[in-house]
Formats: C-alpha cells, sequence, structure tokens
C-alpha cells in the first residue's frame, strides 16, 4: 500500500532548544510534526516560527511523565493525520549538581521520570502505533548526550538516565525488526541552546578545573535528525554522535 500525504512525525520536548530546532528542520523538509512539550505558549511561538516552510507544525501539549497524557498524545496523532511515521524522543531534564551522597531521592526520581520513563511511555506508545498502522511502521530515534558514553563530574542521575537510553534504543531496535520499526539513538554535545549557555561561561572539568567549552549551532542538529529520519526503513542509523568539533569529549582528561 501507497503512504498518502506528508509522513507525520512526533517530537517531544518541542518547545525549545533541539527539540524546536528538529522540529523545524523536519517541517522544512515536508513532514507533518506534532510539537510535544508541556507548556502550550512555546510550542505556540515554535508554530508560530514554521510559516513557509513546506511541513505544517501542530502544538499538542503533553506532559510525557504521565501515562494518559503520552497516550492521548499519540491518539489524537493517529486520528488526525492517520498514522505515526517518526518519534524524536527528545523530552529532557537536568539537575543541579551534586556529588551523589547529595542526591535526594526526590532528585532521582525527578530526573528518571523524565529522562527515562518519559521516553519509555513514548516509546511504548509509538509502537503501538507503528505496529497496527497500515503501511506497517516507522522510525524511532532517541535523543541520548555525550553524557550516554562519559559523565560530567557530579552528574550521576543525568549520566545514569543517558545510559539507560542506551538500553532502551538497542532494545527498541531489536523488538521493533518484525515490524518495520527502526530505532537509532543521536548523541549531542554542546549544542547552542538556553539550557548549555553557562558551558560558554565555563563548568568543571575532570581534572576539578574550570574552563569555558565550544558550542555549536542547534540547527546543525535538525539536519542530522532529518538525516535520520529520511532513511528508508530498510535502512538504520544506529548511533550519531554529533558535536562541537572542539569540545573536550574526545581524549583524556
Amino acid at each position: 500500500m501507497t503512504q498518502p500525504g506528508p509522513k507525520v512525525a512526533v517530537v517531544t520536548g518541542a518547545g525549545s532548544g533541539i527539540g524546536a530546532a528538529a522540529a523545524l528542520a523536519l517541517a522544512g523538509d515536508g513532514w507533518q510534526v506534532v510539537l510535544a512539550g508541556r507548556r502550550p505558549d512555546t510550542l505556540a511561538a515554535v508554530a508560530a516560527r514554521g510559516d513557509g516552510r513546506p511541513g505544517a507544525l501542530d502544538p499538542i501539549p503533553t506532559d510525557v511523565t504521565d501515562e494518559a497524557s503520552v497516550a492521548a498524545l499519540f491518539d489524537r496523532t493517529a486520528a488526525r493525520y492517520g498514522r505515526v511515521d517518526l518519534l524524536f524522543n527528545n523530552a529532557g531534564t537536568s539537575a543541579p549538581a551534586k556529588d551523589p551522597d547529595e542526591i535526594t531521592l526526590a532528585d532521582w526520581n525527578a530526573i528518571v521520570a523524565v529522562n527515562l520513563t518519559g521516553a519509555f511511555l513514548c516509546t511504548r506508545e509509538a509502537f503501538r502505533v507503528m505496529r497496527r498502522q497500515d503501511p506497517q511502521g516507522g522510525r524511532i530515534i532517541n535523543n541520548g548526550s555525550v553524557s550516554a558514553h562519559v559523565p560530567r563530574p557530579r552528574s550521576m542521575g543525568y549520566t545514569v538516565t543517558k545510559h539507560a537510553i542506551t538500553g532502551l534504543t538497542k532494545s527498541t531496535s531489536l523488538d521493533g525488526r518484525a515490524y518495520d520499526i527502526a530505532c537509532g539513538q543521536i548523541d549531542i554535545g554542546n549544542a547552542a541552546t538556553d539550557m548549555t549557555t553557562r558551558m560558554a561561561v565555563g563548568l568543571q572539568q575532570a581534572d576539578g578545573s574550570i574552563r569555558a567549552e565550544p558550542r555549536m549551532d542547534v540547527a546543525d542538529v535538525g539536519r542530522a535528525v532529518v538525516f535520520m529520519a529520511a532513511l528508508p526503513l530498510d535502512s538504520n542509523v544506529a548511533a550519531m554522535t554529533v558535536m562541537a568539533t572542539r569540545m573536550p569529549f574526545v581524549g583524556r582528561g
């Protein structure tokens, strides 16, 4: 069966930063993009930036930590557009820098709820729709971060959840084979967003020093997501790292 109309993408954490950049890039490539996030005002602002792009941007306020909210997101998307071809599992949060013995259970639960449980809930609901739609299948791209490989000092909660995203990606990729559901991971380093402003001022390094770090244009992340999303379902980027060239990631330190 030939799929009619534009392909349909759901982008979480779409109200700012990487999510907004990816959503705008996908719309520029002709995708129908559903913007998911907690704040209706920021989603509406991103949708307004999409004027003149080939694809449309449709805000649906969603809390990825709420099971019913996530289920409603995918039900509404499928009802409006008939299918879901892509999930960019991007919603995430950071936490204040703390030594391990300073991390409260509330701190831990808060970051796990967004970064890991939220990603699982969105994966589960996307998988449900993709498995049953006609033609069957779709693609899930998880935002892992370079913290899925190496930690920053005093970032245990964030680092652990991002390492867990790699396991989620690999399990989804394996379980999705039978249904033409591809799953890959994009690991991003130092994209210039509001969340990374302090990198330009100075961050603690592994040796205890404080140094500013180079950042890259967040639009480059959007272009990378479009590349991964545009592949046919019989091809998959299992893992991609896109990073500021001079950031202190590769090497000793």
